[in-house]
């Protein structure tokens, strides 16, 4: 049973309500909602997937089975898992040399800067004098105590740098796990969301590239714990992500976002103290130890040009074609940081100014893909920040689909226009770049259209399936924000279910936190917030 708010419209002539009050549903908890039912695509699809859940097997009601919604998400993610392991074969066998190592998919910088950046000799090579690590500091730690384990390993000294990827891949797959398990445990009564993270093309074939699923499942578990009304320790994961990664930085945006409209600054500055703290603690004594090892990836983030399959970068390859300006490192800085300062005032805009207040995964999305499609480069592994979000703030498998194809084919375009270059191959034996630049403008596109389907959720709250499935109906529409505990534990009542569920259910927003059901107090959203009669 399902929780969506029916279409407005009158009963027709001798339909009987789909739940009783006294019913087989009295008192009972209140059971996850499911695919087969709650998303259209998988509900046009369902006969073929068996058909849907009856309510002897719904999710959440039912005891006594082995395979629990959480049980099956994280099988799903081990087999995910080992179908990437296999891709990687061909460079797992036969090493990570060009251009194998892009016809076949399967470059790993954990591969290449084993070797390039001094692991081999020196395990801590990123905190030694000199160090050219163009990585985080936390990020540097990872990586040493990977070189340190895969050193320590029986068949090390035979290939080095497979032995690196293994452990490297072993620590991927549980922070994998981890990431799942914490998306389902964020999606509210949606944990099957999370089933997009367990098993989307994106990770399976990019998840291996570098160590960005760290920040993943740090931003994860820090917004995971936001949801669960504890702002500071949140804000140390989301320090400690920003440590390996800067983006999970940008949730403080969505928060700050929330608190301009509540009025309500606790959550926002508890969130930003553990941020700033847990960042200082893990950056403070390389910066104070070996300034110059620390600066390195700001120096080199700041003094690169156009990397591969930016916007920017697809200009500078077209522009090559038919002898147009091309964009230089000076130029870029300006157009990138410009670019995403312009996103980001839209986002807070709209943000601020729209009727209905946003859930934290919407501005959350729309934030970090701001800066994917502005940043100076789209490294393939960069979806991976965005399945996660794309998750909680637009679960539509259909969307989700188109998205996750054009990514895949924008992985195969990036090591095909690399692997011309690497193998000296005649443009006929090719990719050509008008393909290339193709499959970056389809990437964008793909993108762009999700943050779009977001938009339109903020505007329109009753086309958000996530708010649809909660408990507070339309608690956002009725200027009852604030009372929401009480009209949601009145209408489970009335729907037959135990109302006592309405004291640990969010009202309107899974990860809101302190925001769920907060009341709008801006001035300039008093009136537009006024009780609709």
């Amino acid at each position: 049973m399902s929780l969506r708010t029916p279409a407005p419209g009158p009963r027709k002539a001798g339909a009987a309500p789909s739940t009783i009050p006294g019913g087989h549903d009295a008192g009972r908890p209140l059971p996850a909602s499911v695919p087969s039912r709650a998303d259209g695509l998988v509900r046009r699809m369902r006969e073929l997937l068996g058909g849907p859940v009856g309510r002897h097997t719904v999710p959440g009601r039912m005891t006594g089975t082995f395979f629990t919604p959480m049980r099956v998400l994280i099988l799903l993610t081990t087999l995910s898992a080992i179908v990437a392991v296999l891709l990687k074969s061909p460079c797992r066998l036969s090493g990570w040399g060009q251009p194998t190592v892009y016809y076949a998919g399967c470059y790993s910088d954990w591969s290449a800067l084993y070797g390039g950046r001094g692991f081999a000799e020196d395990p801590f090579a990123p905190f030694a004098a000199g160090a050219s690590f163009e990585y985080p500091v936390l990020m540097s730690v990872v990586a040493s105590i990977a070189a340190v384990i895969s050193q320590t390993l029986p068949f090390s000294e035979l290939n080095p740098s497979l032995a690196y990827w293994d452990v490297n891949f072993v620590f991927t797959a549980v922070l994998w796990i981890i990431t799942v398990v914490v998306t389902a445990k964020s999606a509210g009564r949606r944990p099957w969301d999370a089933l997009m993270v367990a098993v989307a093309p994106g990770i399976i074939l990019a998840g291996s590239v570098n160590w960005d699923l760290w920040a993943v499942a740090l931003l994860a578990v820090g917004m995971w714990l936001f949801g669960g009304r504890r702002p500071l320790l949140a804000g140390i994961f989301f320090g400690l992500g920003a440590a390996m990664k800067l983006y999970p930085l940008l949730i403080l945006g969505a928060l700050l976002i929330l608190a301009v409209r509540s009025l309500k600054w606790a959550p926002f500055l508890w969130a930003a103290l553990g941020t700033v703290a847990a960042w200082l603690a893990v950056n403070l004594p390389m910066m104070i130890g070996n300034v110059q090892a620390w600066s390195v990836f700001f120096t080199f983030s700041g003094e690169r040009g156009p990397g591969l399959s930016s916007i920017w970068h697809a200009w500078d390859v077209t522009m090559g074609k038919i002898g147009g300006p091309t964009i230089n490192a000076e130029q870029l800085s300006l157009l990138a940081y410009g670019a995403f300062f312009a996103c980001c005032c839209a986002i807070f805009a709209l943000g601020v100014l729209c009727r209905y207040r946003p859930r934290v995964a919407h501005l959350a999305f729309l934030i970090v893909a701001a800066f994917v499609l502005c940043n100076k480069v789209y490294s393939p592994q960069f979806v991976i920040w965005l399945i996660p979000l794309a998750a909680l703030a637009a679960p539509r498998w259909r969307d989700f689909l188109i998205w996750q194809f054009l990514e895949v084919l924008h992985f195969w375009a990036i090591w095909m226009y690399l692997a011309k270059g690497a193998s000296g191959s005649e443009v006929q034996h090719s990719l050509d770049d008008t393909f290339y630049v193709l499959a970056i403008l389809g990437h964008m596109a793909a993108t762009a259209y999700l943050m779009f389907r977001v938009v339109e959720q903020m505007l329109n709250p009753w086309e958000d399936p996530v708010r649809a499935s909660l408990p507070g109906g339309r608690i956002w529409r009725t200027g009852n924000a604030g009372q929401g505990r009480v009209a949601a534990a009145a209408r489970l009542e009335s729907l037959g279910f135990d109302p006592s569920e309405a004291r640990r259910l969010p009202v309107d927003d899974p990860l809101g936190g302190l925001y769920d059901d907060a009341p709008d107090r801006a001035p300039w959203l008093l009136k537009a917030h006024a009780p609709v009669r």
